[in-house]
């Protein structure tokens, strides 16, 4: 699971391979949700109010890079690291 970007304790990860719909995985203080690419919507989990709020920001600063790991990752493709918040 490779990590694409770290901020205010928030990490950012992208498994390989992983089910539709694009997304990535954001954890924070033992808290995990997986948050769809296209919309931020949470698929699974949840993150404090604050959390969430920090990693919606950052979507959406970073969309269209998200977006280019989830094809490098559908191939299994090194992913390139994002710039944090």
């Amino acid at each position: 699971m490779p990590r694409l970007s770290e901020f205010y304790g928030i990490v950012v990860y992208m498994y390989w391979s992983d089910h539709q719909p694009p997304h990535f995985h954001a954890i924070y203080a033992g808290d995990e949700a997986q948050v769809r690419i296209d919309d931020g919507t949470f698929l699974a989990g949840s993150l404090p109010r604050t959390a969430a709020r920090l990693v919606r920001e950052w979507l959406a600063l970073h969309g269209e890079e998200l977006a280019a790991n989830w094809q490098r990752a559908q191939s299994m493709e090194t992913l390139a690291t994002i710039e944090p918040l």
